[in-house]
């Protein structure tokens, strides 16, 4: 779904619903490297998203890692974030923000980065995004290298061969089992996927 084009039609609507995430393929907000010739596994996906620039959330020591790529502007992404809340006690998230689908995303993501309470940043800009108030305030000072750690999300998730958002990448603990998932998931799938 190309979410610059995104109106409030019908069939936009179930589209929204259907795939819950957004994607922009025709164009982006900064130019996305391209996709590896061949995706990673999904073990690989995993050990990949580790080297990613995000914040934590849920306890430090937690057995379960799960990666969240998301953009400030993504409404799927604020879902996942309402979603997620419930999981905090059982489940550690690192949210790491990508420039995708508008030019504000990636300095909205570094502001986020390098705020003094990055969770509280990300719930300020995920209720902004689901009220259609256009996400949090872009940070005065912000610097080439918080800017440079949204770019370098950003062709992290191209090397992982992603196209929307939000994207998890996962470690089911129960299982064994790794997996990446593209879209929002309600609380109860979000458990049972990664094994809360």
């Amino acid at each position: 779904m190309n979410r610059r084009n995104f109106a409030l039609s019908g069939s936009a609507v179930l589209a929204a619903l259907v795939f819950s995430a957004c994607g922009d393929n025709a164009t982006s907000a900064s130019a996305a490297p391209t996709p590896p010739a061949a995706k990673p596994s999904d073990r690989e996906a995993y050990e990949l998203a580790a080297t990613g620039n995000g914040f934590t959330v849920g306890p430090v020591m937690a057995v379960n890692t799960v990666y969240v790529f998301f953009d400030t502007t993504c409404p799927h992404c604020a879902d996942l974030w309402a979603n997620s809340q419930p999981l905090l006690g059982k489940l550690k998230f690192v949210w790491m923000p990508i420039a995708l689908l508008r030019p504000s995303s990636g300095p909205q993501g570094a502001t986020i980065l390098t705020a003094p309470n990055p969770p509280a940043a990300m719930t300020e800009n995920e209720t902004s995004v689901l009220q259609r108030k256009g996400g949090i305030t872009v940070s005065p000072t912000l610097s080439d290298a918080a800017l440079a750690k949204v770019k370098a999300n950003t062709e992290l998730f191209a090397k992982l061969g992603a196209e929307s958002v939000p994207f998890i990448v996962f470690k089911n603990p129960k299982t064994g089992a790794f997996g990446t998932h593209a879209g929002s998931a309600d609380t109860n799938r979000l458990a049972q996927m990664v094994g809360a």
